[in-house]
């Protein structure tokens, strides 16, 4: 168990009750998160000020949550090896864990490159917000080639479920949203949009979580873009 999953569990151990704390691993954490309550719909944030509440025409949401075994591998495989995908080069966000910046754990900069978290679990090769269900958070994600996109792949590596927006950028600057809504993502799974070539050349993705939706943290490894030159 890292050290900043220990802290939060001591922290809160010793407001309750006022007594030490001893550390647990990161399954057990993760087990008590997943059978506390939902908070209430009304609470929690859906998309993030000053932006457009549309969905694109034609976007279809799928994820590799329902896949298992071999399938799931081959998709898994399909997804890295795809010569119209690109992983981001650059990334910043709305905060880190720990304020990590550079190549730190935690930091935007770990979820650029190709996916390297290999199973569900609190990772500092992923990047995390600084605090746990602590509302809006953003990661903003640039990419080597501009291109007429068809799809944006998520892999959500802990906390999965969080994202509540996803933008395009094109290469004047303006944001074009492709969806809002329920990610039905669970566990090291991709969240994907598939939608229709964009009539915009892009190489830039804004990503927002709406934290408090899992309880805990919520860690993505890699964000892949989808699209061709032509």
């Amino acid at each position: 168990m890292t050290y900043r999953k220990w802290a939060v569990v001591c922290a809160l151990t010793v407001l309750a009750a006022g007594v030490g704390c001893k550390k647990k691993d990161a399954a057990t954490s993760q087990a008590a998160a997943d059978s506390a309550a939902p908070k209430a719909a009304s609470s929690i944030p859906t998309a993030l000020p000053n932006s457009a509440p549309t969905t694109a025409p034609g976007v279809t949401v799928e994820t590799t949550a329902g896949l298992a075994g071999a399938d799931w591998a081959m998709k898994q495989d399909a997804i890295a090896k795809d010569a119209n995908g690109q992983w981001a080069v650059t990334a910043s966000a709305s905060s880190s864990y720990n304020n990590a910046a550079g190549h730190d754990d935690y930091s935007p900069f770990q979820a650029t490159g190709a996916p390297n978290v290999e199973t569900e679990a609190d990772d500092g090769r992923a990047w995390s917000s600084k605090d746990p269900d602590a509302g809006m958070e953003w990661l903003d994600l640039q990419y080597s080639k501009p291109v007429f996109a068809n799809a944006v792949r998520v892999r959500e590596s802990y906390g999965a479920g969080t994202i509540a927006k996803v933008d395009l950028y094109d290469e004047q600057g303006q944001p074009h949203t492709l969806w809002t809504g329920t990610d039905p993502t669970t566990g090291l799974n991709y969240f994907i949009l598939n939608f229709p070539k964009t009539a915009y050349k892009t190489n830039h993705i804004r990503v927002a979580l709406a934290t408090n939706v899992i309880p805990g943290f919520d860690e993505i490894d890699a964000v892949q873009l989808v699209g061709a030159e032509q």
